[in-house]
């Protein structure tokens, strides 16, 4: 099968790129060998390569930035994803899409089932959730989308590269501990998406290792795993703190807990609790 990667400079498209199967074919894809904002640029690209599968990891992902550059925001995360999905209806190709918790509200006392009513709160989340709408309207059925949260990976900038750099350098430091979701490793989130692959599944779903933290637990399990793993030589104060502590300029989900059991279902695969996932994680970058 030849497979479109779509977006593979960032955390999870290394990590598609590292887990890819022996049987697929893969073409990898991201700016700026492809001009995300130019039809033309992304009409040559999927033609050029002529995949079986897209997977579309790609995402204008600047959350507060996008309150500034909306248009930019919505080229890349609608516009982008109609257009592709219009060439993957015409060439009969198949789409995997990924999307993110930010196209819930975040007001929920509950974990997010697929089928909830999104209410994004920013220009982010609204604008993946109409490039989640294109891809259901122009394809139906024959896509996969997917919806995640809390990313991060040995590979790329993210919250548990940053908190280890800050801990080596800071005498303590303040963490949210309102906004509560789930981290997730992107190894985990590029396995499932090839079993999805190997199984022609369809429909939307919801992805993130097993549990539930708040940045200020995460940030914990950062600092005392990292210690273990021989990252980090001294422990320093983490403390918790409201949000108002640190004002930004998009609103972010104060719960983004997405219900997984669905798709663990349907993919056949046992949950793992994220702290496990951060451990085998750090062994990484321990190497």
């Amino acid at each position: 099968m030849k497979v479109l990667l779509l977006g593979s400079n960032g955390q999870l498209g290394w990590e598609l790129q590292r887990t890819c199967p022996d049987k697929i074919l893969l073409t990898t894809c991201d700016y700026p060998k492809v001009d995300f904002c130019s039809s033309s640029s992304i009409k040559q690209c999927i033609s050029s390569s002529k995949p079986n599968c897209i997977i579309n990891a790609a995402a204008y992902t600047e959350v507060d930035k996008a309150e500034e550059e909306k248009d930019l925001a919505y080229k890349i995360n609608h516009d982008a994803v109609f257009e592709i999905a219009e060439l993957c209806i015409k060439s009969d190709i198949s789409l995997i899409h990924i999307s993110t918790d930010f196209i819930f509200n975040g007001q929920n006392f509950k974990p997010y089932m697929p089928d909830d009513t999104p209410d994004p709160k920013s220009v982010y989340g609204q604008s993946k959730l109409e490039g989640e709408e294109a891809v259901l309207k122009i394809l139906g059925n024959k896509a996969l989308i997917i919806r995640t949260a809390w990313l991060y990976s040995s590979h790329g900038n993210n919250f548990v590269k940053t908190m280890l750099k800050l801990m080596k350098e800071q005498q303590s430091l303040n963490i949210i501990d309102e906004q509560i979701g789930t981290p997730t490793w992107a190894h985990g989130l590029a396995l499932a998406i090839w079993i999805s692959l190997r199984n022609n599944i369809t429909g939307t779903f919801h992805w993130t290792d097993a549990g539930v933290a708040s940045w200020y637990d995460f940030a914990m399990a950062i600092q005392e795993e990292g210690l273990k793993a021989g990252l980090l030589d001294k422990s320093i104060p983490v403390l918790p703190v409201s949000s108002h502590n640190f004002p930004t300029a998009s609103k972010r989900p104060m719960y983004s807990v997405l219900d997984k059991t669905s798709f663990w279902s349907t993919l056949k695969v046992n949950p793992i609790h994220w702290r496990i996932q951060l451990r085998s994680m750090l062994k990484e970058l321990d190497q």
